[in-house]
């Protein structure tokens, strides 16, 4: 009889706690000291919002606990005296009754020294652009992980190929002695579904890094020793949508934590409308509130519990993972005023922080807009720092295949004409411009493998104003057609996986056409690091005349002036035009051949070719 009642005893022990514990608590741990003295705690598990939540930790206070729609979750609203409160751990405990039903251990951490002050990228800075899962296979043993249904195909261009954490990490030095400074990697957190998972924005866990890619820990890992080589690491993330297969789409805290709609609706992609004082409704909202894909269930901004989740989230990652930057994709399809929200958020704790947008937009009003401190008749300001400029972009993806002359707007002066809109910005000097990224057509492919042409675009890039960024493989005249499908412009980078046949992480290993664009890329990229006149000095150009473009950075140290010859043909120069920057000077070195040219009033330019001349 004894036995039975225990044994009754011990299931209806184990039946009650079922009913109360604890699933998941996010973030799963916090700091002292943060200037935000509020936190807000995610708690799910089943039923849980019949209990009561306790604490008891000196410096740490529940002010509200709130409950919601749907049953198994509650918010809990913090608040921690950085002044009383000590890094340690302390029990969360579900009580009814006056009675410990459950209790879930959270820690409270201590940040790292300088933490609030840390520094973020910069125009001294040349980003790297990968994608994890196409640069290299350090682990073959996590490619396939039985938690996640995709497995490794690298068969198919759009499947899991296996690159990682650790295929990073291994090439570290590799970035570093091409001369870039910063690397941002596509999305590293967990996509959980069948099939086109690894581009990674379909996020199914904001907390968890993709076990496919590593673990957190392998994540902080890499940050530590990217800072020990002097790299910066950015971080991508994504605030308009998540993943089908995230972890609270099969049980909603409440309808509206995302857009909903009838039957599936895609956005319309017109982001103008966010900022267009006629547009109708219908449209801001199909915008904003449309799902980006099938798969991407599109997250409701304006729903606060949410919005203090995701912002929680990004400044939980930064601390965790000590990053120096973060970019947050398509931007202009969020609710602008959450945006502008999160960016504060962000900066008031990190004030020297960098944030980029992807503001994919064709026009420099446009994306001005989005750029903090913007003057507009809306008095709208985003905070932040950074957008992309995607119309310098437009104008390097056919400048440099095409003859401007006269009145025309085509060859140089596309880029002297993006460069003249600078007026409209309120710091053109934190611009994000690239000839390429993980979403556009290869740019050697645009280019049709023209080294010369190459070079040209490189030597702008490199030295005019923003922060330049590369795509892998561009510094090895990488191709691929998007018209394929995106997976052939995300090719493996070759020499990231064992067997492959060619090796372009090593000067032995690379082919002849390799090495022209590696060598050039890396001088160029290597001059930069130490010109503080690229990187911050001003900016003077003259209107193109015969499609060649004629520009100077100059501040009271340095001048570089730069001759972009976009003729097919030799070409002389007149240099009497450019005496307002010209002045004493009389000869100029190239940085790349090292070959000195006198400031004759005629200057002899190769065809297709690009001066960057250090001037004496």
């Amino acid at each position: 009889m004894q036995k039975l009642l225990f044994v009754l005893f011990l299931l209806s022990c184990n039946t009650f706690l079922l009913i109360a514990q604890i699933e998941r608590i996010e973030p799963a741990c916090w700091w002292i000291g943060m200037k935000n003295p509020n936190l807000q705690l995610l708690v799910h598990g089943k039923n849980i919002s019949t209990y009561q939540v306790s604490i008891n930790y000196p410096g740490v206070k529940i002010v509200k606990v709130n409950k919601v729609e749907n049953s198994n979750y509650l918010f809990v609203d913090l608040t921690i005296d950085s002044k009383i409160a000590q890094a340690g751990t302390f029990d969360i405990k579900l009580q009814q009754n006056g009675r410990t039903e459950d209790s879930y251990t959270y820690e409270l951490k201590s940040r790292r020294p300088g933490s609030a002050n840390r520094l973020s990228f910069t125009s001294a800075d040349v980003v790297y652009l990968l994608m994890p899962d196409r640069f290299a296979n350090g682990n073959p043993s996590n490619d396939n992980v039985d938690s996640q249904p995709e497995k490794v195909n690298r068969a198919l261009n759009y499947g899991r190929h296996g690159g990682d954490i650790k295929g990073i990490q291994d090439h570290l030095d590799y970035i570093r002695q091409l001369g870039a400074t910063a690397i941002w990697s596509t999305p590293l957190l967990e996509n959980n579904y069948t099939q086109y998972t690894y581009h990674g924005y379909a996020i199914s866990d904001f907390y968890k890094v993709d076990p496919r890619y590593g673990s957190n820990d392998d994540y902080a890992r890499l940050i530590a020793s990217a800072h020990q080589k002097g790299l910066k690491i950015i971080m991508d993330m994504v605030s308009n949508h998540g993943g089908i297969g995230a972890w609270w789409m099969k049980d909603l805290p409440m309808a509206d934590w995302i857009h909903q709609w009838p039957t599936f609706t895609r956005s319309n992609h017109k982001a103008v409308t966010t900022k267009d004082i006629h547009a109708a409704q219908c449209d801001i909202k199909l915008d904003q509130e449309g799902w980006f894909d099938t798969t991407m269930p599109d997250m409701n901004q304006n729903n606060p519990y949410f919005w203090t989740y995701y912002i929680q989230n990004n400044i939980w990652w930064i601390e965790f993972a000590d990053l120096d930057g973060i970019r947050m994709d398509t931007y202009p399809y969020n609710d602008r005023n959450a945006m502008s929200q999160w960016a504060k958020a962000i900066l008031d704790e990190y004030p020297q922080f960098n944030l980029v947008g992807e503001t994919w937009l064709h026009s420099s009003e446009d994306i001005a807009f989005w750029q903090k401190d913007a003057v507009n008749s809306l008095h709208y300001n985003s905070n932040l720092p950074t957008p992309m400029d995607f119309v310098m972009n437009d104008a390097l993806s056919t400048c440099f295949n095409e003859q401007g002359n006269g009145w025309n707007e085509q060859g140089m002066n596309r880029l002297y004409n993006t460069i003249a809109k600078d007026y409209l910005f309120a710091n053109p000097n934190n611009l994000f411009i690239f000839t390429e990224n993980h979403d556009t057509q290869r740019y050697n492919n645009t280019l049709k493998g023209d080294l010369a042409k190459y070079k040209m675009a490189l030597s702008f890039l490199m030295t005019t104003r923003g922060i330049p960024q590369i795509y892998y493989g561009s510094e090895i005249g990488m191709s691929g057609d998007k018209n394929k499908g995106d997976g052939d412009i995300r090719r493996d980078f070759p020499g990231g996986w064992t067997g492959d046949s060619i090796n372009a992480f090593t000067p032995q290993g690379r082919t002849e056409f390799q090495k022209n664009y590696y060598e050039f890329t890396s001088k160029l990229l290597n001059w930069r690091k130490s010109k503080e006149v690229i990187r911050t000095g001003k900016l003077l150009h003259y209107v193109p005349e015969n499609d060649i473009y004629v520009y100077f950075r100059y501040n009271k140290k340095e001048t570089i002036m730069v001759i972009l010859n976009n003729n097919d043909v030799q070409k002389i120069l007149k240099t009497n035009r450019f005496t307002e920057a010209l002045k004493h000077f009389k000869q100029g070195i190239d940085v790349i051949t090292e070959k000195t040219y006198a400031l004759a009033p005629d200057l002899t330019l190769p065809p297709k070719s690009a001066l960057i001349l250090e001037l004496e």
